[in-house]
């Protein structure tokens, strides 16, 4: 594998940089404090083309590469992170199963207008009670003539207040268990869809997370996605390239926080020098360097296998592993670099830590990725 970006992928990367540095790092803590939705941000990022990286240019995306949806991915949540999850939610996790699992007629509805940054996504996977239990889901689906009848309730559904349109996954056969899961593209307007609070979260709180409740809605065969006992199957390989956003989303801010704390480090001065020259800070910026690099460079493989056409599970199960406990792990020696500086809000290293947290629980906890990637290695030969 090479790993130097082409010529294009660089020019993604500088575009993305520089939006961040203009766009997003002056007003990301102003919308953190606030919980403020980037809304201008967000439509910013659609005119770029970044709603829908790898979308197919037909279906209204750039038609770039999942590589250069990592690096754009770390760039934009360098910047933010809650813009970065936004972003993410809309590619890996809306548009993807669209691109793979849609009928024409759903692309055109369902597909251009949010990859092309007109419309908002969202996935409809978790419940309360189930969140990594993707086949025990509650949210129901009775057939009714032609269409269908949801009923049930979403949680943790990011993008939840905003959203134009989400995937929810329902159980419409029971006795099969995983095998009756089924997936509905649903428009958030129709009747019987309602949105619950905005959730008041440690970090990432510029993007909104709430419960999408279903009652008595009325859905046509035309919102039917993939195939009726199919939604399983599409959850899962969608979840598969969603941790690879994710493991980008970490990567973003683990960057933000170490540069923060190596900038700090060359000017901070104790006992007559800059604490840079210390070893103990110098044995805290090398351990964080190395970490986000390795972090970096197993997301780029995730990234390079699914460009292939390659499985990639397990992958992108250690991607996303090591990019979340090592963007945590950063963020916490960022602040010790910081010292005191490091806890109060007048430096950005106490969001950065909020915003690492999550990156370990959504899209599959580190005990799941654990789990995947287990079972991989205990399949191998």
């Amino acid at each position: 594998m090479d790993f130097t970006l082409s010529p294009e992928q660089e020019m993604l990367r500088k575009t993305c940089a520089e939006f961040a540095a203009k766009e997003l790092a002056p007003h990301a803590a102003r919308w953190d404090r606030d919980g403020t939705f980037p809304r201008d941000a967000v439509r910013q990022l659609g005119e770029m083309g970044l709603m829908g990286v790898f979308v197919p240019e037909e279906d209204g995306g750039s038609g770039l590469d999942v590589l250069s949806y990592v690096v754009a991915m770390e760039e934009i949540s360098r910047g933010c992170a809650s813009t970065g999850v936004i972003m993410s939610v809309n590619n890996s996790l809306y548009c993807d199963p669209l691109m793979k699992f849609a009928t024409p007629a759903q692309k055109e509805r369902f597909l251009k207008p949010f990859a092309q940054g007109k419309k908002l996504g969202s996935f409809a996977l978790s419940e309360s009670n189930n969140g990594s239990d993707a086949g025990a889901a509650r949210t129901t689906a009775r057939k009714d003539g032609k269409g269908w009848v949801l009923n049930g309730a979403k949680a943790w559904i990011t993008n939840g207040l905003e959203a134009d349109a989400t995937i929810v996954f329902t159980q419409a056969d029971a006795a099969l268990k995983h095998k009756g899961i089924t997936a509905f593209v649903v428009d958030m307007n129709a009747p019987g869809v309602t949105r619950g609070k905005h959730e008041d979260k440690l970090g990432i709180r510029a993007s909104s997370t709430t419960l999408i409740h279903f009652d008595d809605c009325k859905v046509g065969p035309e919102n039917l996605l993939g195939e009726v006992g199919q939604g399983f199957k599409i959850a899962m390989m969608t979840l598969d390239g969603g941790r690879i956003g994710i493991a980008g989303q970490a990567l973003g801010i683990a960057r933000a926080a170490f540069e923060a704390a190596r900038d700090y480090a060359k000017v901070r001065t104790a006992f007559g020098e800059p604490i840079a020259k210390l070893q103990a800070i110098q044995f805290k910026l090398a351990d964080m360097a190395t970490e986000l690099d390795a972090a970096r460079l197993l997301t780029w493989r995730a990234a390079f296998l699914k460009d292939q056409g390659q499985k990639y599970t397990a992958e992108a199960a250690m991607a996303k592993l090591m990019a979340s406990e090592a963007s945590t792990r950063i963020a916490h020696q960022a602040i010790q670099v910081l010292g005191g500086n490091g806890y109060v809000k007048d430096f950005p290293v106490e969001r950065h830590y909020r915003d690492a947290r999550i990156t370990e629980i959504y899209e599959g906890t580190s005990e799941i990725q654990r789990l995947v990637i287990a079972g991989n290695v205990i399949k191998s030969q």
